[in-house]
């Protein structure tokens, strides 16, 4: 077996189905999707270089209206309902995120 290493800290499911019910529903004009808004949020990079992984996933089988599903890896018991529109810094502290950023860049 091979492995690959990533930047990762945490790692977060956004359910997909239910983002793509919403229509986005997230961010400053309430146009975004719920993970693109939390890494935007966040500072977080796409891929497997950002702080924390970000994965939009099929469906967790959970359908709460008007609301997305998420679970972290660091409490996988504990599925989120986030409801259209939250604030995402809100949303990032309830998940435990909210310390999480991307560090410093070096000056030079």
């Amino acid at each position: 077996m091979r492995t690959v290493r990533s930047e990762w800290t945490d790692t977060v499911l956004v359910c997909k189905k239910c983002s793509t019910k919403l229509e986005g529903g997230f961010g400053p004009k309430g146009k975004m999707p719920l993970a693109k808004a939390l890494r935007e949020e966040l500072g977080v990079r796409k891929g497997r270089k950002g702080s924390i992984g970000i994965i939009e996933v099929k469906c967790l089988g959970i359908c709460p209206r008007d609301a997305v599903t998420v679970v972290t890896g660091a409490a996988p018991g504990d599925w989120a309902l986030v409801a259209r529109g939250a604030p995402m810094a809100d949303v990032a502290r309830d998940l435990g995120l909210s310390g999480a950023t991307v560090p410093p860049v070096a000056e030079g």
